[in-house]
């Protein structure tokens, strides 16, 4: 793994003054870039803007706000997009992806802060226009986190109850004055937050007219919309930031269109015949074997595997402790357990996935593979009686079957756990304390989902245990993940599972802590509300040095796996992009991986 270590600052400006404009800000230590950067590393500065691009996605779309409830995910694609890139929509600072957590001026040309960072000023970009050409203001951030505290989705309406005090300082900044609820990280996600025109939103419709054509600050403009089919971006030549350093390398293209498709394999056949440019692969027999095909056979279809320096996160299938029946931690694991990983890598993916083990699996800040150390001891206080020995010392794993579908073994471990907790085989049926059948839905939303849901329920069916499966449409999906109505779902799908960064931060908080449990619209799935969580989620958050925030964050992963909230399934090294060989991507991948808004149409050069 390349190590990304800060570049050692010379005197001109290290050991800034607290409050002196300092040009980008990090998490821990200093930004790697120096004052007078041009530009990112893992950018083409030098590329003629120009051409075309066409994504294609699986699904429908209703709205044009993805800052409401409505459109949190079924806005259209690209307006605030971390795959597509923020087309329409900007934030206060650009976060660079070639380091765990930095940012540098966009909106915000400068922000000021004080070692204790009890406070953060944001310093407006004075070039900075709407789209309209009406110039961004201080007054437009003060706006924005108030129309958002009032009509806004989480995590954005619940930023301003960090805030003791927000005011507009001279003639354009604005400053945060935070409470004691606050942490080391929260400027940083206040950066990050996005800015919307004062002058262009009736804030009493704001959440209700969601297909509302929006004025933003970023590089393209909405061209037409044919609702839930197709949207399309024109760059804007009269956009602000485009010389800005953080800017330089992105929106290459003049017009972005993005494609709806009802099912991916219509999707694939559209990328096929040209319709689409680049194909995201998620599934390794579909990469191995669906490219034979005349373009792709002659190099007009390129494959491109990019190989991120990041932790793996998870994917996997998730309990809804909500439910009385996934109340009991010896359940999720015997449930957990069941599943044969070994078996299922074999038939449906030609062995090509890897187990996951660790919510931050690959990296230093993982569990797996390292052993606690006396400080994450020390973290943990009475925790460390409830966590597995095993764990604990840094080498637990899943169990590993033979591969045959239907392990004896492993199979009757998982009844032995289940009879701990007072459940009884009768009649081929696993029976609990209350009498009831232990049965449960899993709801899933494509056929990618329902193939593993098929194999985990041939393993449940084998010791008596039902398992429903339901396939809903997105909208129906949505609405009952934004309520949590379900038993158990699955995250496997391309930017919805629980991706993990090398600087976890607040997402954390609406992932595992106890007041996102019953928040509509959170990403708390399971249902978590743990003390010992929320404790070492409020530490990681405050922790000062590299060393804690390492200890931190691998007790709290020590805690989510020995809490069994999800089945953890697999990943695999690298990332898949098939794409026709006129789009073409930097030679540098940063250590997030690729980025789609930095590649650029070689046609038009």
């Amino acid at each position: 793994m390349r190590l990304i270590v800060p570049l050692l600052v010379s005197a001109a400006w290290a050991g800034v003054a607290a409050a002196d404009p300092l040009y980008g800000i990090a998490m821990h230590g200093d930004p790697a870039l120096a004052p007078d950067y041009q530009h990112f590393s893992y950018v083409n500065p030098d590329v003629k803007k120009g051409g075309e691009i066409t994504y294609g996605v699986v699904g429908s779309f209703d709205a044009l706000n993805p800052f409401v409830l409505k459109g949190m995910r079924s806005s259209a694609r690209g307006l605030w997009d971390e795959i597509f890139g923020n087309l329409v929509y900007e934030p206060l600072m650009q976060r660079s992806r070639d380091e765990p957590f930095t940012l540098y001026g966009l909106l915000a040309e400068t922000v000021e802060w004080d070692e204790d960072r009890t406070f953060v000023q944001f310093n407006m970009n004075p070039d900075a226009k709407w789209s309209d050409g009406e110039p961004v203001t201080a007054d437009d951030v003060i706006f924005t986190f108030n129309l958002l505290k009032d009509k806004g989705r989480p995590p954005y309406n619940r930023r301003l109850a960090l805030v003791e005090k927000m005011e507009k300082v001279g003639d354009n900044s604005v400053r945060f004055t935070f409470n004691a609820d606050a942490n080391r990280e929260t400027p940083l996600i206040f950066a990050l937050m996005p800015v919307l025109p004062e002058h262009a939103i009736d804030p009493e419709t704001f959440d209700t007219a969601t297909m509302t054509t929006p004025v933003g600050s970023g590089p393209y403009e909405i061209a037409s919309i044919d609702p839930g089919q197709r949207i399309v971006y024109e760059r804007r030549d009269d956009y602000w930031g485009k010389d800005t350093p953080s800017m330089v390398g992105f929106a290459n293209y003049d017009k972005v269109t993005i494609d709806y498709y009802l099912q991916d394999s219509t999707l694939f056949e559209a990328f096929k015949k040209g319709a689409v440019d680049a194909y995201i692969d998620e599934d390794p027999g579909h990469w191995a074997r669906a490219y034979d095909f005349p373009a792709a056979n002659e190099g007009r279809v390129v494959k491109d595997e990019f190989h991120p320096q990041t932790p793996t996160g998870m994917m996997g299938f998730v309990f809804n402790t909500r439910r009385p029946k996934f109340e009991d931690v010896r359940v999720r694991k015997a449930l957990s357990d069941i599943f044969d990983f070994q078996w299922v890598n074999r038939t449906l993916f030609d062995n090509a996935y890897v187990r996951t083990e660790s919510y931050w699996q690959n990296s230093d800040l993982g569990a797996y593979g390292n052993p606690a150390t006396e400080t994450e001891r020390k973290l943990l206080e009475d925790a460390v009686d409830i966590i597995d020995p095993e764990i604990l010392a840094g080498d637990y794993k899943m169990p590993v079957t033979d591969g045959s579908g239907a392990d004896r073994k492993v199979l009757g471990a998982a009844v032995r756990l289940l009879a701990e907790a007072g459940y009884r085989i009768s009649d081929g049926r696993m029976i609990g304390p209350n009498g009831n059948h232990l049965a449960f839905e899993l709801m899933t939303t494509n056929a990618a989902q329902e193939k593993l849901a098929l194999a985990y329920q041939h393993s449940l069916n084998l010791i008596g245990v039902g398992l429903s499966i339901r396939t809903v449409d997105d909208a129906q999906y949505q609405k009952r993940l934004n309520t949590f109505d379900y038993d158990m779902i699955v995250l496997i799908a391309p930017g919805f599972y629980y991706k993990s960064s090398l600087s976890p931060g607040a997402e954390q908080v609406w992932r595992w802590e106890s007041r996102s449990r019953d928040i509509e619209g959170t990403f708390n799935f399971a249902g978590v509300a743990s003390d010992n969580v929320d404790r070492m989620i409020d530490d990681m958050l405050e922790a000062r040095s590299t060393e804690h925030f390492t200890d931190s964050v691998r007790a709290l992963d020590r805690l989510l796996v020995s809490g069994h909230y999800m089945l953890p399934l697999y990943h695999r090294e690298g990332q898949w992009v098939a794409h026709w060989s006129d789009i073409v991507p930097p030679a540098e991948t940063p250590i997030y991986g690729y980025q789609l808004p930095t590649w650029w149409d070689a046609s038009a050069q």
